[in-house]
């Protein structure tokens, strides 16, 4: 009798501001291989550079216990200044994908959201401060300083119940509203990420406010997830259709909460 195929315990977590950072490589590695992203390392530096084809774009993952980890640079272009984007160690990696997926579509939607504050506002998030949006759990706030005539940085801020900072993304002023849009629907989205080492990296979380499902997956689905991601971002650059993918959802073996 053949032995059962390897299983991999994994955590589905919602709200997904609370499911703890992810594994980087959901970004770096679709960068480099499917958008085309050249990379540097320092092997004496824990530190990841990642440059844009035309040299326009920087991503530096940085570990920095007192500052932001993730941090992407755009220099000016004849029609729009600099801007940039980070990201403390805690922003789930797939809210940083979108971005950086956004911003490396070589066609993007003619209808892709230009609003930061719309799909919140469709998700229930209330007013917060002059101008800003808190989730309904009020552990995530949004806003953007300055003033009409005059508007400043995106501030993206997740707290615990006690208050205290979990992790926080910023925006400079001239940062697209494209890409900014892309972030905040990625936040709003109640889809749950997966996460399979939640225990190790999830500080204390209250249970009335954060749902986690955990459930015995085949690994060869789990290790499969990020080359279908590099395939679909592939397919972006290509004139002709991509090879369809099988479909690798299966039903889990064992579900239960906790």
């Amino acid at each position: 009798m053949s032995p059962a195929p390897e299983t991999v315990e994994v955590d589905f977590i919602t709200p997904r501001h609370l499911a703890s950072g992810g594994d980087p490589a959901w970004i770096t590695v679709p960068l480099h291989r499917a958008c085309g992203w050249s990379y540097g390392d320092d092997p004496l530096m824990p530190r990841v550079l990642l440059s844009s084809p035309d040299q326009k774009a920087l991503l530096r993952l940085e570990p920095d216990p007192d500052d932001q980890w993730w941090t992407l640079h755009q220099v000016a272009e004849p029609n729009r200044p600099a801007w940039y984007a980070s990201f403390g160690a805690r922003t789930p990696v797939e809210l940083i994908a979108a971005v950086t997926d956004a911003l490396t579509d070589p066609a993007p939607a003619a209808d892709a959201p230009g609003d930061p504050y719309g799909a919140l506002r469709q998700a229930g998030w209330s007013p917060y401060g002059d101008n800003g949006l808190a989730s309904p759990d009020k552990t995530a706030y949004v806003e953007r300083l300055g003033t009409p005539a005059d508007p400043g940085a995106w501030f993206v801020t997740v707290t615990h119940a006690l208050h205290q900072k979990i992790w926080q993304a910023r925006f400079g002023a001239h940062t697209p509203p494209p890409l900014v849009a892309a972030f905040t629907a990625a936040l709003a989205d109640p889809k749950p990420v997966h996460r399979t080492d939640s225990g190790r990296s999830l500080p204390p979380l209250d249970p009335d406010i954060v749902t986690r499902k955990t459930t015995d997956v085949l690994a060869v689905y789990v290790a499969s997830a990020l080359e279908d991601r590099v395939h679909s971002l592939a397919a972006r650059h290509t004139t002709t259709p991509p090879v369809p993918t099988p479909s690798r959802q299966a039903p889990p073996r064992h579900g239960r909460s906790r």
